[in-house]
């Protein structure tokens, strides 16, 4: 998984379905030439369809993306692990050859959405999140993506 001068960084969600899907693209289309990314969940479900349309809609293509298991990604090795919800976080399985393992929660935008009058109002919940992880994904200094 790591390439020489690469972070190589994981994503973690329940159901690798949503958040952490939006995380890997963000980074893919941020950081491609500084950071391997990859994503995966504790249980995991379908990439969900709204999510690819609002990353869409900001220029990002996560259509060929699939929610993965944990288990699929265990022989690898993540110089940095974050989770991305509160399950994950409390159900992560241990990535012994990480350097650094953070938590940043972001709301659930499926249950955000479930109780939505239409689907423009569910699609906000998903946009506020996009953008949040974003945000996050853009915080990741650049010094701090060189390998020691």
């Amino acid at each position: 998984m790591q390439n020489r001068g690469k972070l190589s960084v994981l994503f973690l969600c329940t159901g690798n379905s949503c958040r952490s899907q939006m995380a890997e693209g963000w980074a893919r289309h941020l950081w491609p030439s500084s950071i391997d990314v990859r994503s995966a969940g504790v249980k995991p479900g379908v990439l969900d369809a709204r999510a690819v349309r609002v990353m869409a809609e900001a220029g990002i293509d996560i259509s060929n993306q699939r929610a993965k298991h944990v288990d699929e990604i265990a022989d690898l090795r993540f110089d940095l692990v974050v989770t991305v919800c509160d399950h994950a976080r409390e159900s992560c399985p241990v990535f012994p050859g990480a350097r650094q393992t953070v938590h940043e929660s972001f709301d659930d935008p499926p249950l955000l959405a479930a109780n939505a009058r239409s689907e423009e109002e569910a699609l906000s919940h998903y946009r506020r999140v996009r953008d949040e992880i974003r945000a996050f994904v853009e915080t990741i200094p650049e010094t701090s993506l060189q390998k020691d």
